[in-house]
């Protein structure tokens, strides 16, 4: 069964995914307005268009928490030139969901990130070759030691494939971490989804490690299995499209 914010950004317009395997290419909208920029009302902060208000998919206004927030998004739309590309606009995409989807799911979503505190990337540790072995000690065990020294939370490691089943209590102290608010319940959402480690994201929602950190902790595994067998062109242009959208999931969790 899939993820509900999995599902609920797939069905979204675009998909930047399918635009990163270069098949399926969404008809692109020439770009309508001279401007975007930001108005400051009672529900927040709204992007416009000139003058009129941005629409999510649902047509409700895409408004902002923040004004920080709400200007990034309007960067993000005077980025575009001749034509408006949704695979350019990881925080457009991001914001769409949030308030279409997430408002409407937080239980829910909050409920599949817990799910991934019982099965998360850093507790399955590889069987060798050492200086693997050491790479992934070297980033997941001081993430694992926050979990435990400031959240009360002592989980268990295992080996190769075998599923390794964590105890109740500490995968509800880590949840306990999981943020009540949309925007930011959001951002830690897709992070988990992009990096299959609810820790890390969490980790990166109270700044406990930086972006960098926590992207670099989530490929541990590929890098080294490039650096064995060479560089893979195609997993590159994935990650390098996975990663826009992390970072505008993490700078949600800076601005939201």
């Amino acid at each position: 069964m899939r993820e509900i914010f999995t599902e609920i950004v797939e069905n979204q317009p675009f998909d930047p995914t399918e635009a990163a395997r270069g098949s399926a290419r969404p008809q692109l909208r020439k770009r309508f307005y001279w401007r975007a920029h930001v108005s400051e009302g009672e529900g927040g902060f709204t992007l416009l268009l000139d003058e009129r208000p941005v629409r999510t998919p649902a047509r409700r206004p895409l408004t902002a928490p923040s004004r920080a927030l709400a200007e990034a998004l309007a960067e993000e739309w005077n980025a575009q030139e001749e034509y408006i590309d949704p695979a350019r606009m990881p925080l457009t995409r991001l914001a769409n969901v949030t308030i279409d989807a997430v408002v409407e799911k937080q239980k829910e979503i909050a409920a599949e990130i817990e799910n991934y505190l019982g099965s998360d990337l850093l507790f399955y540790r590889a069987e060798g070759p050492q200086d693997l072995i050491e790479r992934q000690a070297h980033y997941w065990d001081p993430v694992l030691a926050w979990a435990r020294d400031e959240l009360g939370a002592r989980f268990l490691m295992g080996q190769g494939v075998m599923p390794v089943t964590q105890p109740r209590e500490a995968v509800a102290a880590a949840a306990r971490a999981i943020p009540a608010e949309a925007w930011r319940l959001a951002a830690v959402a897709s992070i988990t989804t992009l990096t299959g480690s609810a820790l890390l994201a969490l980790a990166l929602a109270v700044a406990a490690l930086g972006a960098d950190a926590v992207w670099a902790a989530a490929h541990v595994d590929e890098d080294w299995q490039m650096a064995q067998w060479g560089r893979d062109e195609f997993a590159l242009a994935r990650r390098a499209f996975r990663e826009a959208e992390f970072r505008a999931a993490a700078l949600v969790l800076r601005a939201a």
